[in-house]
């Protein structure tokens, strides 16, 4: 019964994802076909996974002479089942096509959903 409740929960949570993630984590081995050369890239763990982003806190800004340091925290909420370390690079498309890069913090588990903190250093 309890399982049932939470199954309808999960439905009910994921109906409000608007945007979809790729999440890269780790670094892999890559062959180039056509110039044979091996590179280094992130390893992508996950891509296009249908997500929920919801602003954590306001930006704070730290305004210097020559920069305008913009630096704000946003929670990403996504299938319980998704595997996201602390670190891992988090590509958020919204449902107006733009693209966010972010970083994952310490995430959040529960029957439903999990919550992850994302972090978005940037200049203005």
């Amino acid at each position: 019964m309890l399982n049932k409740a939470f199954k309808q929960a999960r439905k009910a949570v994921e109906k409000l994802y608007d945007c979809t993630c790729t999440i890269a984590g780790g670094k892999e081995k890559v062959k180039d076909p056509k110039t044979k050369e091996t590179k280094i890239m992130p390893k992508i763990k996950y891509k296009n996974i249908s997500c929920k982003v919801s602003k954590q806190s306001l930006s704070k800004n730290t305004q210097t002479d020559t920069v305008n340091q913009v630096v704000y925290e946003l929670k990403l909420f996504i299938a319980p089942e998704a595997d996201i370390k602390q670190g891992d690079t988090i590509e958020i498309t919204n449902q107006f096509g733009d693209k966010e890069t972010y970083e994952a913090g310490e995430g959040f588990k529960y029957n439903t959903h999990q919550e992850v903190i994302l972090s978005k250093d940037g200049k203005a």
